[in-house]
């Protein structure tokens, strides 16, 4: 799979061909038909992946099934587990490369951030080893001298595994190792549009000897194989990653057995300035904050809260910024911002773009580049934005940000709170107390201050609210896939008869 970047832009793209992933081995799905992936930056076909169906699912789980109640995983030592997701780790480094390159190919990002997410991918494998060691129960020795109570923490049993299209391998190692490092098996189902890693993933895994039957890939689209893995009986935890409106649907049918659930969903986040921060820092957090990965990011800033004594000098000098963002080919280097990802989302970020043209100041940007050959749109910034507008409210997943000026530390909090999310949020400030105070107050899964979309590996990610719940990331992560089991033990000489 090593492959040399001078080597992949010299020759024509191969197309990769591949399987449902089940058992160990790829296999043609049951429905026999196939989807075509063509890059949203070249329009070309690089991938062609299985046409899932909910027969394909219920082999994949009862494989899933019977390789946890085999134990042949599960019943491992912590350090046997631990040793695997190391070599996992390991081994994706060694293919940073061209697993970059497929990301490239399939999203649309630019080469740079897809090998910054490769190597942050082997980083979540390699902590989440240490995790899996870490992992403890508890006892309870104070019930008294006659008795033990023993609290164990054990794997929730066959999981599943839903991920997007935005970030397909980090989001995918945001919650497979952690799986399997508690012991679980694991069933995929990665985005329609962005499978090629996660099944590249699948050998790296055999390489680094996960026992066949513990990880299992179906692709295809969300109705029906996302919606047969979460309506199935046999699956114990079912992590999905993605809009507010899927999550919805996912938990109603998680009902099917009350299946536990762990949600990162959708965000419509706050980046807050205040008058006394860096301007130059802060300009530059704002624009990363929604031109990042083409803004098809959960955590995305699209709202920028500026106070109003520097309302106009800042929006001034972010116009000014963004025309340095090179929008473009994702293979050159001096790339900013590459393709959006899909036509579906191309099309509704044009629509918003169109409603905030109508209602709204258009203060940079807007316009669809129609001289490059896939789906790019230029950032976007609207001035004289009503709160109450659609392109200020709802997530529209695209690089758009709208300005809006607030006066003071209590209309911000106010302005930052009032929406149906809460995922993350920023704060830029060189005073402590305003730091503190801002903190404390946003509700909000995240609040980073004086930065933006910094997250490490040790710190735990998720929402409240409508952007989900649980956490993933950091020391919370692996126990979201396993449960507690009470045990109390009882000198039998020493029991209260009934009669």
């Amino acid at each position: 799979m090593h492959i040399a970047l001078d080597e992949w832009k010299k020759t024509p793209s191969q197309v990769r061909r591949y399987g449902n992933y089940i058992n160990g081995a790829m296999a043609t799905s049951i429905g026999g038909s196939s989807i075509e992936r063509k890059s949203p930056a070249t329009d070309e076909v690089v991938a062609v992946w299985q046409k899932g169906t909910r027969e394909d699912v219920a082999q994949a789980v009862d494989v899933a099934v019977e390789a946890f109640n085999d134990g042949r995983w599960s019943n491992l030592t912590a350090a046997e587990r631990a040793e695997v997701l190391l070599k996992v780790s390991g081994k994706i480094l060694e293919n940073l490369e061209a697993l970059a390159l497929i990301e490239v190919q399939e999203t649309g990002k630019t080469l740079e951030q897809a090998r910054g997410e490769i190597q942050f991918a082997s980083d979540m494998w390699s902590y989440a080893a240490g995790s899996a060691r870490a992992l403890h129960g508890d006892s309870h020795t104070n019930v008294g001298s006659e008795k033990l109570a023993l609290v164990l923490r054990e794997p929730v049993g066959p999981v599943a595994l839903i991920t997007p299209w935005n970030y397909p391998l980090v989001v995918l190692c945001q919650k497979l190792p952690y799986a399997l490092g508690a012991g679980c098996t694991v069933v995929v189902k990665p985005s329609e549009f962005t499978s090629g890693t996660t099944l590249e993933l699948a050998k790296i895994l055999e390489e680094a000897g996960l026992p066949k039957g513990v990880f299992n890939i179906v692709t295809g689209y969300g109705d029906p194989v996302g919606q047969a893995l979460a309506e199935h009986t046999a699956i114990r935890l079912i992590s999905f990653t993605g809009s507010t409106a899927t999550g919805q649907k996912i938990v109603q049918a998680s009902s099917s057995n009350m299946k536990k659930v762990v949600l990162e969903l959708g965000g419509k986040n706050p980046t807050i300035v205040f008058e006394d921060a860096n301007i130059e820092a802060a300009i530059d957090g704002a624009i990363r904050g929604f031109v990042w990965n083409s803004g098809a990011e959960c955590c995305s800033g699209s709202r920028l809260y500026v106070q109003r004594s520097i309302l106009e000098s800042f929006t001034r000098q972010l116009v000014e910024k963004l025309q340095a963002v090179k929008v473009g080919d994702p293979l050159d280097p001096t790339t900013k911002m590459g393709s959006i990802n899909n036509e579906p989302q191309f099309n509704k970020i044009r629509s918003y773009i169109q409603q905030g043209r109508e209602t709204a100041t258009l203060a940079f940007g807007g316009n669809v580049r129609s001289d490059l050959p896939g789906l790019f749109i230029e950032p976007t910034v609207f001035t004289n934005v009503s709160h109450d507008s659609v392109i200020a409210r709802e997530e529209i997943f695209g690089p758009v940000a709208v300005v809006i000026p607030f006066d003071d530390m209590q209309e911000a909090i106010k302005l930052a709170n009032d929406t149906q999310y809460g995922l993350a949020s920023s704060v830029w400030t060189s005073n402590l107390n305003t730091s503190l105070t801002m903190s404390r107050s946003i509700r909000s899964g995240i609040v980073w201050v004086n930065t933006f979309l910094d997250i490490p590996t040790e710190i735990p990610l998720g929402g409240i609210q409508q952007s989900g719940f649980g956490r993933e990331n950091g020391r919370f992560a692996i126990e979201e896939f396993t449960t507690t089991k009470t045990v109390v033990i009882q000198n039998p000489a020493t029991t209260d008869r009934f009669v």
